[in-house]
């Protein structure tokens, strides 16, 4: 029972010891203003807050979890080559057709978070493990997760940048793309995952059109969130991202193949 109250409230810990570091960091930098500390900053305040929900979200598939070795290399690794994927893809439609419609950055965002989160699925079916949708979430959520902590760093020192060294203008960065990576990019990635794993588990035309119909949700808030700027919208897109992700994973933790109780997909 202890053990199982750890493991639930582990998100806690994780968010309560990234913000204490971060704001040690940040108090040293002021008192010493030595500018060697500033990617300390810019790394815990772009992923101590995608990271607990990583955890909070990994204490709630069940059972049956994805080790966090997967999940690490999976948030790198997914980050790192969704990163470098969406951002060639942007630059050379946005130098082929002059601007780029928020839509298409969206596409292709979303698209790009899922090449890890593929290659994984491939390995687990190649390996004829079994594929539960809330493995896919988790697995989407670390996926995203990674992408969400690279895009802010990216963010936060562009906003250092061009403040000419302000870390006023840092933090302020750190503090709304950290808070707001939750409903972003994790939890549109970890939806459409979760579809994809639920297709690969039970394959059937219903099961396709849901992965469709989830992928083209995830574009549309997407698509949403870029193109508005008011407090009032993020709110209610943060609000409709973050409940979807909940139902989603309340009912794939009931999700068993053939009603039976699955071989294990890792270890």
């Amino acid at each position: 029972m202890m053990r199982e109250w750890f493991r639930r409230l582990g998100w806690v810990a994780v968010l309560v010891i990234g913000l204490a570091l971060y704001l040690l960091v940040l108090r040293t930098l002021v008192k010493t203003q030595n500018p060697n500390l500033v990617p300390a900053l810019i790394l815990l305040g772009a992923s101590t807050v995608p990271a607990a929900f990583l955890t909070f979200a990994q204490a709630r598939t069940g059972q049956w979890q994805v080790p966090a070795s997967v999940l690490l290399l999976t948030a790198f690794f997914g980050g790192v080559v969704g990163l470098i994927v969406a951002g060639t893809l942007e630059f050379d439609a946005l130098h082929d057709l002059g601007t780029l419609p928020m839509l298409f950055v969206a596409l292709i965002e979303e698209t790009a978070k899922l090449i890890v989160p593929v290659l994984v699925l491939l390995t687990v079916i190649v390996r004829h493990k079994r594929r539960l949708p809330s493995d896919g979430l988790v697995i989407g959520v670390a996926s995203g997760m990674g992408f969400a902590a690279l895009e802010t760093m990216g963010y936060a020192f562009t906003a250092l940048l061009s403040s000419n060294g302000n870390v006023g203008a840092l933090e302020e960065t750190l503090l709304v793309r950290g808070l707001t990576s939750p409903a972003g990019h994790t939890a549109w990635t970890g939806l459409t995952c979760g579809a994809l794993w639920m297709l690969a588990s039970a394959p059937s035309v219903r099961n396709g059109l849901i992965f469709v119909g989830t992928f083209a949700g995830a574009v549309a808030l997407h698509t949403a969130w870029d193109s508005f700027g008011s407090v009032v919208a993020y709110v209610i897109l943060a609000i409709l991202s973050l409940g979807w992700l909940v139902l989603r994973l309340r009912k794939y933790r009931a999700f068993h193949p053939a009603g039976r109780v699955p071989e294990p997909a890792f270890g």
